[in-house]
């Protein structure tokens, strides 16, 4: 049971009732008496936006000067109410052109009154998609004078829209180039100890896209996971084709996704919204396929010098590169001077942050660049503590490579115009928390 609302009321910061909707008999008319009394007139207003009172409990949110009070008599999801909240204002303030408070709502109580009965029935969400409720409410609302933001005009043909089926897409979208971007970002998360092991590393990643397509398209794609081809080789009865197959973990799908289709046969299919979204997120925690090895060796020579040597091994094809790599390189804060000698890229000494930083532009694969580096300390007879080493940490971006070895089989696109489609595929792999121990 989503949410079952008995009542919603808008009121100013002194509590007067603005305006306010009925769903259910089983509160009273004085619901907004006990909120006042017991809620507004005492010290915990701010404390705890769900509070019970007597056999209700009332959910309310602070906007600009309004509050937002919905009260319900029965055991409701409270994360659903406020998410209905957030959804229902930013609805008016598409009708108010993006303004929402007590002046807003009193210019517009018969236009609030007719958004309330399309957005709820009888204590439950419906609908609250502007560009939905815009087809069929075409009134506008009394718009703020400080509000530049132009009227959008409705558009026509809202049968399918309002039966809920494509929710996210209208009708009537024509491009003269039909084309889709797709571009897989993955974050690569390390913690490697000194000698070389894997502490702990995963990967997450997101499916982005950009859709400039005709109509209403249907999508299809494939990608190598492992329970998806399985899947696969079984509705076409014949054994799965060799190659690299993944297990994601942590799926999560933009609401165009069909997940009936994708439980049954583990195929994302979709009818994509106009423009730029989020396609999926995932996760990776085997098979994990690091793009550099770290090998670092650090030597206290006393207690004024330090030997630093740090080699990076690139593990990705020689034939793709690393942009904007850095290695930052922990030095202790009393070091006084620094000398380097490095194979590729510049380095230098960052006082503020306590470390070597060593840049490289370009990183090819399949390389071995090198630091080494002589620091000398400050003797001071206060520091009687150990350095610790902090961990060496690295930012890097690989193109066109994935550190889970994601790829994408196929993207297919159905249109009942036959129009031919441009399909891009881009790969792109970032540091999140890439540390290696010293």
């Amino acid at each position: 049971m989503p949410v079952a609302a008995s009542a919603i009321y808008f009121l100013n910061l002194r509590g007067d009732v603005l305006i306010n909707r009925l769903y259910r008999d089983d509160v009273g008319g004085n619901m907004v008496d006990a909120f006042r009394m017991h809620i507004m007139q005492t010290k915990e207003l701010g404390t705890c936006p769900v509070r019970q009172i007597g056999g209700c409990s009332f959910f309310y949110m602070r906007i600009s000067n309004v509050y937002i009070v919905i009260v319900v008599s029965s055991n409701a999801n409270v994360a659903c109410a406020f998410k209905f909240v957030v959804e229902a204002v930013n609805l008016f303030k598409s009708y108010f052109g993006g303004a929402f408070d007590e002046d807003a709502i009193r210019n517009n109580f018969v236009l609030i009154y007719e958004l309330l009965d399309e957005i709820m029935d009888f204590g439950y969400p419906q609908n609250l998609s502007p560009e939905i409720l815009k087809l069929y409410i075409t009134q506008e609302g009394v718009r703020s004078p400080f509000s530049s933001k132009p009227s959008d005009k409705p558009v026509p043909n809202a049968t399918l829209q309002v039966t809920g089926a494509v929710g996210w897409r209208r009708e009537g979208l024509v491009y003269k180039k039909n084309e889709v971007f797709l571009d897989i970002v993955e974050s690569v998360n390390l913690l490697m100890s000194s000698k070389g092991s894997v502490l702990r590393c995963d990967v997450t990643g997101k499916i982005l896209m950009k859709c400039f397509l005709s109509g209403m398209p249907d999508l299809k794609l494939g990608l190598n996971d492992k329970i998806g081809l399985e899947k696969e080789s079984q509705l076409k009865s014949r054994p799965a084709k060799s190659g690299k197959t993944i297990e994601l973990d942590d799926v999560t799908f933009h609401q165009c996704v069909n997940l009936t289709r994708f439980n049954s046969e583990k195929t994302v299919s979709f009818v994509p919204p106009d423009g730029e979204f989020e396609l999926m997120k995932y996760r990776i925690t085997e098979g994990v396929n690091l793009p550099f090895r770290v090998l670092p060796t650090i030597k206290e020579l006393g207690r004024t010098r330090m030997e630093v040597n740090v080699k990076v091994k690139s593990v990705f094809g020689a034939k793709m590169f690393a942009l904007g790599v850095v290695i930052k390189i922990p030095v202790p804060k009393q070091t006084a001077k620094t000398s380097f000698q490095v194979t590729s890229g510049r380095a230098k000494y960052n006082a503020a942050i306590d470390c070597l930083v060593w840049k490289i532009r370009k990183f090819p694969g399949q390389t071995e660049p090198t630091l080494s580096a002589e620091v000398e300390l400050i003797s001071t007879m206060t520091e009687k503590k150990s350095w610790t080493r902090p961990p060496i940490q690295m930012e890097f971006q690989v193109p066109m490579f994935t550190a889970s070895g994601l790829r994408v089989r196929f993207l297919k696109v159905w249109e009942k115009s036959g129009y031919n489609t441009v399909e891009w595929v881009r790969y792109i792999t970032k540091a999140g928390s890439y540390e290696i121990r010293c």
